[in-house]
């Protein structure tokens, strides 16, 4: 089968965890040892969050404050060659009869899109109401109020096209091992001539995964992160874990935006469009979730809203 994996920043690291590189080197390494065993069997293409580019933009902001700040576009080109590099080392060391390539991958989106006029993607750490408004006045940041604490957040735009689709394709035909679409890959408008350049803003992974899964025809797309599935009530006494739906009935309820949300959009995406399955739940169990035995699984028709047996409430 052709499987395009979503990995999620969770997995890179995890929550109170330092931006330092050996605890990303030993979390990837941790990573790889599942993925590794889908690719043996399987034709994978490889998608990363971006969970470290958080703490980069804030430390390369500080670091540069004699200079202006490097722009989202580039930023995003960093974060998939450091990660890309540290995957396909690891995936190579366990795969050693494999060609494991990153690429640095451009995706297409509208400079109209509503989105550049709505941040609301949040990225960077969190900051005190008084260096928000600093940081907002300084650098001319958009800056959102959660509270006890303000962040950053930047627009989100639909990605549209695959740049380098062509490549990928080959590379993939010719039994590689491909990590691209990082962090959701960089976004950049394409004028009428073919001229190209980046814009600021950050593109949702899991909506430039189930873009990739659909215009590489694959077979499945599985959607990795540190839950064992996706839950309707979530944090609430009555949550209950999804094991099998299609898109109509996934679609009416609500989940969580940043987090869950954009994982069911994007598996409910890829199956409408002629996706066979999509699945979503723990790293650990991915291949599982790709035989359909755990997780939730999405599929086209057929599947009334079944939920896991005997599950309680998720633990905090």
């Amino acid at each position: 089968m052709k499987v395009v994996i979503a990995l999620g920043s969770s997995a890179l690291l995890k929550r109170g965890e330092p931006l330092e590189a050996g605890i990303l080197r030993q979390n990837i390494a941790h990573a790889a040892a599942t993925l590794a065993e889908i690719a043996r069997a399987h034709k994978v293409l490889l998608v990363h969050g971006s969970g470290p580019q958080a703490g980069l933009l804030a430390l390369k902001a500080e670091a540069e404050a004699q200079t202006r700040p490097y722009p989202l576009d580039a930023l995003c080109a960093e974060v998939e060659g450091l990660i890309g590099y540290m995957i396909q080392q690891e995936l190579a060391s366990l795969l050693p009869k494999h060609r494991v390539v990153t690429i640095v991958t451009q995706i297409a989106v509208n400079e109209n899109d509503p989105a550049f006029k709505a941040p609301a993607k949040r990225i960077g750490p969190t900051y005190s109401a008084e260096e928000g408004r600093r940081l907002e006045q300084a650098r001319g940041w958009d800056m959102v109020d959660e509270g006890s604490t303000w962040r950053r957040v930047v627009p989100s735009p639909e990605p549209l096209r695959i740049l380098e689709l062509a490549p990928i394709r080959v590379l993939l035909e010719a039994g590689a091992v491909v990590v691209c679409a990082g962090g959701g890959g960089i976004p950049v408008v394409v004028s009428p001539t073919g001229a190209v350049r980046g814009v600021e803003a950050v593109i949702e992974k899991d909506l430039a995964a189930a873009l990739l899964a659909h215009q590489v025809d694959a077979d499945a797309l599985l959607l990795l992160t540190d839950v064992d599935a996706a839950y309707v009530g979530w944090g609430g006494d009555k949550a209950r874990p999804i094991r099998e739906t299609m898109p109509s009935e996934l679609r009416k309820f609500t989940f969580a935006p940043g987090s869950m949300g954009p994982k069911v959009h994007a598996a409910c995406r890829f199956v409408e469009a002629g996706g066979k399955l999509a699945g979503i739940g723990r790293l650990e169990d991915a291949t599982s979730i790709l035989y359909g035995l755990m997780g939730t699984i999405v599929r086209a028709t057929g599947v009334t809203l079944d939920f896991l047996p005997g599950a309680g409430p998720p633990r905090a």
